[in-house]
């Protein structure tokens, strides 16, 4: 089983850089699992065509120990296992606690042997690596973390922070940092800043993604890129990326 954690800073990305990595790999005939390990519970959202779910942690507070798998972990598109850890309601509770709740029920559960996952992608929020936050990268859980980032100087900023975390958290057998995924935004400078950050931060940058309107015209009707405009450019680079990161993971491609 591959297991990949994604961070990077809010609104940089992230889950649609993982869900259409998720797409290609379930179209590759992987058996995938995304977990969202966001509050606000929308990672696996174009996965499901714009139909939000239970998350694990509403699922715990209505049910109890009751709750069963098959309520926490439910089929998007192209069959990707689909989870959402979900939060506390709001002003009440700690975000990073309800992240460690909802990957230990589902690791009671025997969620991972009972799915057989080739690969499990954690989507996780991401200007920070600490507490709840940091558990998918814990010992266990993912084994690389890949860092979005674009060449904005607050992004460029998160990503350092995000990468000396896990630099720090790999002294205790944690995950390890896998590269960076440039996703860019179009600003001045942009390769070049990126390289220098991976350059400081001793990594590479294991994939680009350009930007382009097609990603939002995917976001307006709900769906990954892949799904709807499979045959475009962007996909293209999504069928790429994918293959870089496992690539990344010591695994090879995904053809």
């Amino acid at each position: 089983m591959i297991k990949i954690a994604v961070y990077g800073k809010g609104g940089i990305g992230k889950s649609t850089t993982v869900s259409n990595m998720a797409a290609v790999f379930a179209k590759s005939g992987m058996t995938v699992m995304q977990i969202g390990c966001d509050p606000k519970a929308d990672s696996t959202f174009n996965l499901h065509g714009g139909v939000k779910k239970q998350t694990v942690l509403e699922l715990i507070r209505e049910k109890g120990k009751a709750v069963t798998l098959e309520e926490m972990v439910t089929p998007g598109y192209g069959g990707v296992l689909c989870v959402e850890a979900g939060g506390p309601v709001p002003g009440m509770g700690c975000a990073g606690r309800g992240i460690i709740a909802a990957l230990e029920t589902l690791e009671e559960k025997d969620a991972f042997r009972i799915y057989k996952p080739d690969i499990v992608l954690y989507d996780v929020l991401g200007d920070v690596v600490c507490g709840g936050f940091a558990m998918p990268i814990r010992e266990g859980y993912a084994e690389k973390v890949f860092v979005v980032t674009s060449g904005e100087n607050m992004a460029i900023y998160a990503a350092a922070n995000i990468a000396m975390a896990v630099d720090n958290f790999a002294e205790r057998g944690y995950a390890a940092l896998g590269g960076i995924i440039l996703n860019r935004r179009n600003v001045e400078r942009e390769t070049e800043k990126v390289e220098e950050l991976a350059k400081d931060i001793h990594s590479q940058i294991t994939g680009t993604l350009d930007f382009s309107p097609v990603v939002q015209k995917a976001d307006e009707q709900r769906k990954t890129v892949i799904e709807a405009f499979g045959d475009s450019n962007m996909a293209g680079q999504y069928r790429t990326l994918a293959k870089q990161v496992l690539e990344a993971c010591g695994k090879g491609g995904n053809d």
